[in-house]
């Protein structure tokens, strides 16, 4: 074969093959939930494809599974959820388990906040900048198992965003040192803040308990509901605050209640959708900082 037609067909060949390589699917990750979606694609870059169950806003603790999560699922090679009965009644794990697909637990390993009564672990860890580093780690090990001979990319990657929440520490007790301690009362519309509250502090209050669904421990009360107007009126609270993944009402009827003002909206159970300032989870920590900050200074 002449040369320049062998020098072409190679070129072809080549080109051919990265093409194909190219339009190979990425291997699929199913997070349950926006938060954790985050941490997974900070560990995997764009080696894998990254899917939530959950979108923007919506409540992990009344979620009912639908068609399409079965059939994305199916198509995984790993799941992540975060752990404690944050998904009600378990849904992502009998999703991996009815798809015969490994799951991991991101919050393991992380000191847990007992419920009320001993019922469970409080699932809302990722408030704490330090258990976010527990989930990263833990997707970090999945992952590197999963794919060993790329296992020092991730962990790479890892590193350098467990520094980024280390310095998130650091700027939230800044921000937060601006609020006398004595002001440092934080009333949301469930007990999702635990941990920060625990993390920077502060003393919750809320008319929900742990979960908005019909968990142990969960759902509104008329007791919790007059503890918390009582300690808004007692501690002197100037401002209350609603969430993005739950109903604002009850918050605005206890405001109206207590005379105080509702401060702002605050990223709870999910981040915010595309584009939004609280799309990823730095940035949602630091919009719910910035808002705290305003409403109790």
């Amino acid at each position: 074969m002449p040369r320049p037609i062998l020098a072409a067909a190679i070129l072809l060949s080549l080109i051919g093959g990265s093409l194909a390589s190219a339009d190979e699917p990425k291997p699929l990750i199913v997070c349950s939930t926006t938060q954790v979606a985050d941490f997974a694609r900070q560990v995997v870059g764009d080696r894998m494809e990254v899917r939530s169950i959950l979108a923007a806003g919506q409540d992990p603790h009344v979620y009912e599974i639908k068609p399409n999560d079965a059939q994305l699922v199916s198509r995984s090679v790993l799941c992540f959820d975060n752990g404690w009965h944050l998904e009600g009644a378990d849904w992502m794990r009998k999703l991996a388990a009815n798809a015969k697909k490994p799951i991991t637990s991101c919050v393991t390993g992380a000191t847990p906040l007992e419920i009320e009564g001993g019922a469970a672990h409080d699932p809302h860890a990722w408030f704490s900048p330090a258990n976010a580093a527990v989930y990263v780690r833990n997707i970090r090990d999945a992952v590197s198992e999963y794919d060993p001979d790329r296992k020092d990319e991730y962990h790479a990657r890892s590193q350098l965003y467990l520094d980024q929440l280390r310095s998130l520490d650091g700027w939230v007790r800044r921000q937060l040192n601006a609020i006398p301690v004595e002001k440092r009362i934080l009333v949301t519309s469930h007990d999702a803040f635990n941990y920060f509250c625990r993390e920077f502090n502060f003393t919750p209050a809320t008319p929900v308990g742990w979960s908005t669904g019909s968990e142990v421990g969960g759902g509104v009360t008329p007791e919790r509901r007059r503890e918390t107007v009582d300690s808004i009126r007692s501690f002197g609270v100037r401002s209350i605050f609603v969430e993005t993944s739950v109903s604002p009402m009850l918050i605005r009827q206890i405001a109206d209640e207590a005379g105080v003002q509702v401060g702002g909206t605050l990223y709870s159970d999910s981040m915010g959708p595309p584009g939004s300032a609280g799309e990823t989870y730095i940035g949602m920590m630091r919009e719910n900082v910035l808002t705290i900050a305003e409403g109790l200074k």
